[in-house]
Order: structure tokens, then C-alpha cells, then sequence
């Protein structure tokens, strides 16, 4: 049997962490090893447990959920982000995105999605549901902008939108007849291009700019 995927919560609200212990002690092939109530203990706990997903809300005292992930990724960029977030907090989702996230859920998420995200951030995979991308794309102020990005080439346009609906290499590379290889190279150019390192990071970029339109 593969090892459980450990999980790390933080959120500063004990109801929500109650519900995600609950919720997480019925998945199978996955184990709860610690709880954040704010993200200095986050922090903390991720270097004691080493968790390989931590589930992080955005807003809580002291250190927010923001500057935790800027932590952990300069001292465990091994460790899988998910943002919890709420549709009013579009603007913080698009900076933890930035930040280093994997993805992000709402915390209203039923537990097959739940499960769902911890085990693609736990594959080093991006969560980007379209729906949500949709959201936050009518929610964040970005300033005008021409609709395709004079930087990126016409395909590199086509992978960025994709990757937004969250879609994988294997499916684009199938939908836009070209190999896995020939979208990783394309990926690592628009990373380039913009200044970022992950999938997450290059479409809360793209956002901010105004380049993706829902």
C-alpha cells in the first residue's frame, strides 16, 4: 500500500478545522498530522510534520495565510499549497496563486472535490476549476489590456487558456496535435516570459494583466 498523503490544516476558525478532520478521517490513503490556527504555526508545523499538502486560509491574525506560503516555499518548496478561500477574497486568491499555490477551493467544496485537490497538488499537479478562474476573473480589477499579449506567441496564447481550464499536458498536447514535450517547452518559455514558476503563478499573472477574459 503507498504511503498516506499527509495533510496539514490552517485556518484560524475552529468550526472549519473541525469539519476538515472530520471530513479527512473518512478518506482513504489520506492522514491528517496537523492543525494551524494562524500561519506562523503553519509555518512551524509544516518544518515538525512535514506534511505533503497544506490546506491554507488566506485571512488569519498575526501571520496571514499570504505570507505563509511565501514562507514555505523558500523553506519547503516540496510542500503542495491549496488555498481555502472564499468568493470574496478573489484578489488574495490571484496573489497566494502568485505566491507559490497549487490551486485553490471554496470552502462551501463538497469532499470528493476536497479529495480531488489534495490528491493532484499531492501529484504536483494545478487546481485551477474553471468555474472558479471565471470568478475571479469578474472580481479582479486588472488594467486594460489588449485581449492577446503582444509577449506571447499565438500558441503560447492557446496553452495559457488552457492551463487555465485546467487542463493537463497530456490533453493539451491532444487537443492542439503537438507532443507532451513540445507544451512542457512552451510552458517553460511563458514562465520565462513571465516571470514565474509554476502553472498557478503564470494564470494569476496572466489575470492581473487582463490578458485571460471569461
Amino acid at each position: 500500500m503507498p504511503d498516506p498523503i499527509r495533510v496539514l490544516i490552517a485556518d484560524d476558525h475552529l468550526i472549519v478545522r473541525e469539519g476538515l478532520r472530520l471530513i479527512l478521517e473518512t478518506a482513504e490513503g489520506m492522514e491528517l498530522v496537523g492543525e494551524a490556527a494562524d500561519g506562523a504555526e503553519a509555518v512551524r508545523l509544516a518544518s515538525q510534520v512535514q506534511p505533503d499538502v497544506v490546506l491554507m486560509d488566506l485571512r488569519m491574525p498575526g501571520m496571514d495565510g499570504l505570507t505563509a506560503i511565501e514562507r514555505l516555499r523558500v523553506t519547503h518548496p516540496h510542500i503542495a499549497v491549496v488555498i481555502l478561500t472564499t468568493y470574496n477574497e478573489d484578489d488574495l486568491m490571484v496573489r497566494g496563486l502568485k505566491a507559490g499555490a497549487r490551486g485553490y477551493l471554496l470552502k462551501d467544496t463538497n469532499r470528493e472535490m476536497l479529495f480531488h485537490a489534495i490528491r493532484a497538488a499531492a501529484r504536483g499537479e494545478m487546481l485551477l476549476k474553471p468555474e472558479i478562474v471565471a470568478k475571479v476573473l469578474a472580481h479582479t480589477a486588472a488594467p486594460p489590456a489588449p485581449a492577446r499579449p503582444l509577449e506571447l506567441t499565438e500558441r503560447e496564447h492557446e496553452i495559457l487558456e488552457a492551463i487555465a481550464r485546467g487542463e493537463r499536458s497530456k490533453e493539451i498536447a491532444d487537443h492542439l496535435y503537438i507532443t507532451e514535450r513540445t507544451v512542457k517547452a512552451h510552458l517553460t518559455s511563458i514562465y520565462n516570459k513571465l516571470g514565474v514558476d509554476s502553472r498557478a503563478a503564470a494564470v494569476a499573472e496572466a489575470i492581473q494583466r487582463g490578458w485571460l477574459v471569461s
